[in-house]
């Protein structure tokens, strides 16, 4: 794209209110497949785990309004200046996953929805390192801190997040092949040859029109490979059009938390990769103004703020800076519009049961391509940055953290006074990625010396091919 990437209406109130509205939902329909979708997939975690439903918390009311008040919270820290969206973020569900699967000291015996409250105080506490990035940010400045961050690090690091998952995308996909096929091909459609806003709605239309195939399969009598029903509507008809959505309030252990914080890593890297990749969309550097210290506390603050309240970790959302390339509407007041859409939607209990009607195996499907695209932008992240592998320190860095974080299945448990501890093996990974690289001479990366690679360094499906 040319110089005209930056020629957009940055006062959308002279476009009168219907479109700003329209706008709005379009904004909400861009980050509305990805969002929903990491509850369910979470949910699905602890039900397989624990042999049981959660009933509260990790839903998606809850998730819908964690988004939009998420969204909120970090448009006030950041003084109302920065167009992003905040949605469900992809790179804490391995972390959720591990929780599910903890069955040693407390963890023992314990229902889903306790250990899922555990798992949200571990993103309470994700969510305080970010204050604690943009300290330092604000005292050393941020090439000081990328340092200690560099691709070769945080790029392996995504790659294991999105590999470890891959057995529950096969678990779920394998209950009708069919139909998880079905899912996967709609989004790769959409992904490469869909235009203009289906072209970033890829995920969304998958569930859509699998879900589509599913009823009419289910309407013509067929049934899954193992004779259970494709689709069970006694959630929809059980639901009320108006509720509140089921909080929950989290717990803290160290275990979880120690499961749970080392993810922010990743995520912190995602924010600052949206930060730049928001700012060349729009012309206007936010890194320097409002800065990356107070965009960095709103995503930390509305992080906390949902794990507090039993909803997932937030994120800045590419697939939103994908509408503002497309509609050339920089306006942050439009991405306001759709987070008060997000939390209306919240408190209709109906619109919650249709979803959670959604079969597996289409879940399996979204997922088949989701787990693999997290661990490809992993390499993305490496290749764009344009890490020089023949260099011995870092196939060294990237090597220990490959086995570390594959390797380590069970984590590491060790007990302190007493109490069991258990670091996981993306944990361990982490520390021993930024170990390494801090010991090991050699290191060049610079941050902001290419900004096409900085802007690489999100946990969400890529949609834009731009030509320079």
């Amino acid at each position: 794209m040319g110089d005209n990437t930056h020629e957009g209406i940055r006062d959308a109130r002279k476009l009168g209110i219907p479109k700003m509205l329209l706008l709005g939902v379009q904004h909400m329909f861009a980050m509305f497949g990805a969002t929903i979708l990491v509850p369910i997939l979470v949910a699905g975690y602890f039900a397989e785990a624990c042999g049981g439903e959660i009933t509260r918390g990790l839903t998606v009311s809850v998730t819908l309004f964690c988004a939009g008040m998420g969204t909120l919270v970090f448009h006030l820290c950041s003084r109302f200046k920065v167009p992003a969206f905040l949605g469900s973020s992809f790179a804490f569900l391995g972390g959720f996953y591990t929780v599910a699967n903890l069955n040693s000291g407390i963890y023992a015996g314990m229902g889903a929805d306790e250990k899922a409250a555990y798992a949200c105080g571990g993103i309470v506490v994700a969510g305080l390192l970010y204050f604690i990035l943009a300290l330092i940010i604000k005292l050393v400045g941020v090439n000081r801190v990328m340092r200690f961050l560099p691709p070769v690090v945080t790029g392996p690091i995504i790659i294991c997040i999105g590999l470890g998952l891959a057995g529950s995308a096969i678990g779920n996909a394998s209950r009708n092949w069919f139909l998880a096929i079905v899912a996967l091909a709609v989004i790769i459609v959409f992904n490469i040859w869909g235009k203009g806003m289906f072209r970033i709605i890829p995920i969304l239309m998958g569930v859509l029109i699998a879900y589509l195939v599913a009823v009419l399969m289910h309407a013509a009598g067929m049934t899954n490979p193992d004779g259970s029903a494709i689709l069970n509507f006694a959630a929809i008809s059980s639901a009320g059009w108006v509720g509140i959505p089921k909080f929950q309030i989290c717990k803290f252990d160290l275990t979880s938390i120690l499961v749970m914080a080392p993810i922010a890593i990743a995520a912190m890297m995602e924010h600052i990769g949206d930060m730049s990749a928001i700012s060349a969309t729009v012309g206007e550097n936010f890194l320097a103004d409002p800065g990356l210290d107070k965009t960095l506390i709103g995503d930390g603050l509305a992080t906390s703020l949902s794990g507090l309240i039993g909803g997932p970790a937030n994120t800045t959302y590419g697939e939103n800076t994908g509408v503002l390339e497309l509609s050339k509407v920089y306006d942050p007041r439009v991405i306001r519009l759709a987070a008060v859409f997000a939390i209306i939607l919240s408190f209709i209990p109906k619109f919650s049961g249709v979803i959670s009607t959604m079969p597996s195996a289409i879940i399996g499907g979204v997922s088949f391509m989701l787990y693999g695209m997290i661990s490809a932008i992993g390499v993305r992240n490496v290749v764009e940055n344009k890490v020089d592998l023949t260099k011995s320190r870092n196939l060294i860095i990237a090597g220990v953290i490959f086995v570390c974080g594959l390797g380590f299945s069970g984590g590491l448990t060790f007990t302190v006074g007493g109490t069991s501890i258990t670091l996981t093996a993306l944990a361990i990974a982490a520390i021993a990625g930024i170990l390494l690289n801090a010991i090991l001479p050699g290191n060049d990366y610079v941050f902001g010396a290419n900004p096409k690679g900085d802007q690489s360094r999100g946990v969400f499906i890529k949609h834009s091919d731009k030509t320079e």
